[in-house]
Order: C-alpha cells, then sequence, then structure tokens
C-alpha cells in the first residue's frame, strides 16, 4: 500500500486549504484512513479519520467545525478540506491507512505534505 499526500502550501490565517491523499497498491474501500500531523518540536498527532464506508468520523477537538474529512472510494482518494486555518495548524499532515485487522494501528503511512499559515 502506498500513500502519497499533496495539496499544502502557505496561506494566512482565515483561509482554506484542501489536502489529498491518493491511495495505491490496495483495495482502498477496504482501508479506514485518517490525516495526522506533526509541527515542529511536538509529537505526531491526529487530527481525522473516516472508516472505509465514510460513514463514520472522528476529528480532534480543536479542528471540529473546520476540518472536514471524507473520500472517494471511486478515485482512490482522501480529502481534508480545512477551512479557517490558524497558525496553530502550521504541520507537516501525514495521511495514513490500516485495514481491518490493524485495530487503532495504521501500518500504512504517506510522505506529508506541509502546511503553513501566517498571521
Amino acid at each position: 500500500v502506498q500513500l502519497q499526500a499533496s495539496g499544502g502550501g502557505l496561506v494566512q490565517a482565515g483561509g482554506s486549504l484542501r489536502l489529498s491523499c491518493a491511495f495505491s497498491g490496495g483495495s482502498f474501500p477496504s482501508y479506514a484512513l485518517g490525516w495526522f500531523r506533526q509541527a515542529p518540536g511536538k509529537k505526531r498527532e491526529f487530527v481525522a479519520t473516516i472508516s472505509w464506508g465514510g460513514g463514520s468520523t472522528t476529528y480532534r477537538d480543536s479542528v471540529k467545525g473546520r476540518f472536514t474529512i471524507s473520500r472517494d472510494n471511486g478515485k482512490n482518494t482522501l480529502y481534508l478540506q480545512m477551512n479557517n486555518l490558524g497558525p496553530e495548524d502550521t504541520a507537516v499532515y501525514s495521511c495514513a491507512a490500516k485495514g481491518d485487522l490493524d485495530g487503532s494501528y495504521y501500518p500504512y503511512w504517506g510522505r506529508g505534505t506541509q502546511v503553513t499559515v501566517s498571521s
């Protein structure tokens, strides 16, 4: 399984970005997916997750109401729509995938994309 995130960039506070994650090498609908981020000097943290069918999503509290995770099983692509961005959202964002037998562990990770929010 391979994952590749894209769509990051530099944006002013209050702006929006849409991240994409291209998936290959497996049956996309069989995997639950997530977005994670890591800011300089901080541990990686979960941002949002979505179930294999897209019917169940979770978000960290600080992004609820601003970020939306979605997936297109026909295009093998995961998305993260980020609105009303703030400097605290600056980080490298990575996508990850896990199968039914992986429990809470995400064994597959893509190279991240940098999101920088200026104040």
